[in-house]
């Protein structure tokens, strides 16, 4: 077969991902161009990009989102935003997509690949490892942190019965508390649009943390949140959960439902309504509102907080791959 790389922008593959969609696995949030973009345009002011499409004939089997820097190739993206990444390649064309992803880049002189986060079903993974070892690389792939994710029954009563006992009395300890607190309202909100009002209140309700939420939003990180959730919105993947307490914004998540699953990306809280586990109880509602639309997934995502455990999380593991190219 006769295969051509062709050298794409962000641009270009933001504007044609609707058209890329059914043709390629787009396997989570994270590797859609959107998101790429707007980590690109906030982070990134020392690497090559290194976005290729590769085609056979006129069709598109593989793209490859990476970027250069002194001889070694990475995912664009960083593990700290960025939960777990991979190539995005047509079903069956694996093994093609990687031996001629791995001979452009060798002519490019790359000397390295460093791949993470990937999940234990990536790409990366299921093949690249096998295929780099019989050309004669150096591959050295380890687990390096987890994710956690749950799948979802069809109904609320069949989750709870998922919990142990004493965190099903918990959830609907709590829950009854926060109902009987006075004027408690909850709703998720399917953003469409611009989604500025709703970050401002977020943003709000993040730097009032008193623990490492605060030092981990920078002006960066702040600019890529504004960036991502107008990104997401214009996608329609945007979920915003709001919880009010007597009017007051007392907790909120951000998160994306996409492929039947909602992942759950970060959240924040007024601390004077902690006696009421708004914190918690915000992810509980914006759970039980994805059972009632019919999600087949949760994705608590990285980290092993106690509280994904507790809600019903099993872990992922989530693994760096490092494969050193012979010259």
């Amino acid at each position: 077969m006769s295969y051509t790389i062709a050298v794409e922008s962000l641009d270009g593959v933001t504007s044609s991902w609707d058209r890329l969609r059914h043709r390629l696995k787009w396997n989570s949030i994270f590797v859609l161009p959107a998101w790429l973009k707007a980590w690109w345009e906030t982070f990134d002011g020392e690497h090559e990009l290194y976005l290729r499409t590769l085609r056979d004939g006129q069709k598109v089997i593989g793209f490859a989102p990476l970027m250069l820097n002194s001889g070694i190739a990475s995912f664009i993206g960083s593990a700290d935003v960025c939960d777990y990444l991979d190539f995005v390649v047509a079903s069956g064309r694996e093994s093609d997509f990687f031996e001629v992803l791995l001979d452009d880049l060798r002519e490019k002189g790359t000397n390295k690949l460093d791949l993470r986060p990937l999940r234990p079903d990536s790409t990366v993974l299921e093949y690249l490892p096998r295929i780099a070892r019989k050309r004669g690389y150096q591959v050295n792939c380890s687990p390096e942190d987890v994710s956690l994710e749950l799948d979802l029954p069809t109904t609320w009563d069949e989750y709870l019965d998922i919990l142990n006992t004493k965190q099903r009395h918990e959830v609907r300890r709590k829950l009854r508390r926060l109902w009987e607190a006075g004027n408690v309202e909850y709703r998720c909100i399917e953003v469409s649009r611009e989604a500025q009002d709703y970050l401002d209140t977020f943003l709000k309700l993040f730097s009032l943390s008193k623990d490492e939420k605060a030092s981990f939003m920078n002006p960066k990180t702040e600019s890529f949140f504004k960036s991502l959730a107008n990104a997401m919105a214009d996608l329609g993947l945007l979920r915003i959960g709001f919880l009010q307490v007597e009017k007051v914004p007392a907790a909120m998540t951000m998160g994306f439902d996409y492929n039947d699953s909602h992942y759950l990306y970060n959240s924040a809280y007024d601390p004077q309504f902690g006696y009421l586990s708004v914190g918690l109880l915000s992810k509980v509602l914006c759970l039980k509102e994805s059972i009632q639309k019919g999600r087949r997934k949760w994705n608590f995502l990285k980290g092993a907080e106690p509280y994904k455990y507790r809600l019903g999380g099993q872990e992922i593991p989530l693994y760096n791959c490092s494969i050193t190219v012979a010259r």
